[in-house]
């Protein structure tokens, strides 16, 4: 029985610690074993640290963690926060006088909902760190899905709070899991194509359509406000050139349930873990990712509550 969360794969911990004033914070994942990465950036305007160390012609092919924040660029110190708490438990690449951890991380923009001024840092890091288990499994207003929102065409004020969200699909011993932090500036859609979130019209209590006003008026008030980012992890044995097919095709999860999805707004990002403990076929994999990674949008927009003046999915 799995809890339907990043967790489910063996050997990988979760942690998230968040700040209620900044309305914004920071989800760390350990791999203390480390994993085979990978990653797939299709947003135009992403916040990221350690990314080239996944292209095909670099040595390096283990990661030991991940880190997801809030806090935009400034949310990049916290990846520092993780790696010294991994220092410390002697967990990385030996180089005689101690141990390095490589720890990639991506941010979302999330300053318009709280206070500005408090940003996920080192600090938080290393709580995050700290609080990491193999039995996470929080959903919604928590980690870097704290400050997490989406519809934002028309600006701040007409968006809707999402959050974090997890989800596992399974065939047999093979199992694919997302965690997601949902910071769309487009839509959100269930499996048949419902909105379910996006440009919430406060005044008249409605939803809105985001490429509707979009072909009326082609222009945005929703500058370097966006990024969907996320982890997609699995048992299945994998080299670094699958992994990286692997964040590629998790992508299709983000196009089945966001619209408009990747533009030139958004920094769209998925890191990818592969432990090697199941023989599977690519093509059966990335299939499974883009399942999981849809399901894990929907449940960060559904779980998530109202927060900053903010309406969700529970309130509408």
């Amino acid at each position: 029985m799995y809890k339907g969360y990043l967790t489910d794969i063996h050997g990988i911990e979760v942690g998230h610690f968040q700040d209620e004033t900044g309305i914004t914070g920071c989800t760390a994942v350990i791999i203390r074993k480390g994993a085979i990465g990978g990653v797939s950036v299709r947003g135009s305007g992403p916040g990221t640290r350690e990314t080239d160390i996944f292209d095909q012609n670099k040595t390096v092919d283990t990661v030991h963690g991940i880190v997801l924040a809030g806090g935009s660029a400034y949310g990049l110190n916290a990846a520092g926060g993780l790696m010294n708490y991994l220092e410390e438990e002697n967990v990385g690449f030996d180089v005689e006088v101690t141990k390095v951890p490589i720890v990639p991380s991506a941010v979302i923009f999330d300053l318009q909902i709280g206070d500005y001024r408090i940003r996920p840092d080192e600090k938080m890091g290393y709580e995050a760190a700290k609080n990491a288990n193999r039995e996470e499994a929080s959903q919604g207003n928590i980690g870097a899905g704290m400050g997490a929102t989406v519809g934002k065409y028309l600006g701040a004020k007409y968006a809707m709070k999402s959050g974090l969200g997890s989800a596992t699909v399974e065939v047999g011993d093979l199992k694919v899991s997302a965690l997601v932090v949902v910071n769309a500036v487009g839509d959100i859609y269930d499996l048949d194509n419902n909105q379910i979130a996006g440009i919430y019209d406060y005044e008249n209590e409605k939803l809105l359509n985001s490429l509707e006003i979009l072909k009326k008026n082609q222009v945005t008030n929703s500058m370097l406000t966006n990024t969907t980012i996320g982890v997609i992890a699995t048992n299945a044995r994998l080299d670094k050139a699958k992994t990286n097919k692997l964040a590629e095709m998790a992508h299709n999860g983000y196009a089945k349930v966001i619209n408009p999805i990747h533009t030139s707004l958004d920094g769209d990002t998925i890191f990818a873990l592969s432990t090697g403990e199941v023989e599977s076929n690519i093509d059966l994999v990335g299939t499974l990712a883009g399942e999981a990674m849809a399901k894990a949008i929907i449940n960060g927009v559904k779980s998530a509550q109202a927060l900053g003046g903010l309406k969700s999915y529970k309130n509408i």
